[in-house]
């Protein structure tokens, strides 16, 4: 449990990492943007798997092997959370930000007064699913970690189920676990995700 919730923890902070990547892309102009942009989108067309062996050997190398850093560090930052940001912000007017900044407005005071309010719909969906995300996380942990403190729920639940007889009460009570939370999260942020639609429909 406690694992879960540190990891959870990481992949919000990861998410606001996300958001401030997809406010670069879509307000600033710096050289080789679209370059980097680009290169940030093809992480998309590799799948997980593929770069499951090369990740290992990497924080093998660093010694980070079997703790919760890294477990934490490859899954930090996604190209499509930082893609949906991006689009999201793009269409806030840049009059608004002109505004703030003559009257004197920094870029973090922008960002966190200005642009993080106005895409609350985004943020609940990408919240929402990096708590799921974090939430349900298994295969990584699993392979990163041989040390059971180090494991999170999903890899518990399934250390549940008996190598020869299944207790199927303690399975179904441990699968309710898994899925409240996360039920009780969308009922909650709900009506931003709705709000999210809405907004994308009418642009």
């Amino acid at each position: 449990m406690k694992n879960t919730l540190i990891i959870t923890a990481a992949s919000f902070f990861g998410l606001f990492l996300n958001a401030i990547a997809g406010y670069g892309f879509s307000k600033f102009n710096f050289a080789g943007k679209k370059f980097l942009f680009g290169l940030v989108m093809a992480t998309m067309m590799i799948p997980g798997q593929v770069t499951m062996i090369p990740v290992y050997l990497i924080l093998n190398q660093a010694g980070l092997t079997n703790t919760l850093l890294g477990i934490l560090l490859p899954g930090l930052v996604g190209a499509f959370s930082i893609f949906l940001f991006r689009q999201f912000m793009a269409n806030i007017s840049d009059s608004i930000l002109e505004a703030a900044r003559i009257e004197g407005a920094g870029e973090w005071y922008i960002f966190w007064h200005i642009i993080m309010p106005i895409s609350k719909p985004i943020f609940a969906v990408q919240g929402i699913l990096t708590f799921i995300g974090g939430w349900n996380s298994f295969l990584w942990p699993l392979i990163i970690a041989n040390n059971q403190k180090y494991y999170t729920l999903s890899v518990g639940l399934q250390l549940l189920q008996g190598q020869h007889t299944s207790d199927y009460g303690v399975q179904m009570a441990g699968s309710s676990f898994m899925v409240i939370p996360i039920i009780i999260i969308f009922v909650i942020f709900q009506k931003y995700i709705l709000q999210g639609f809405v907004v994308q429909s009418e642009k």
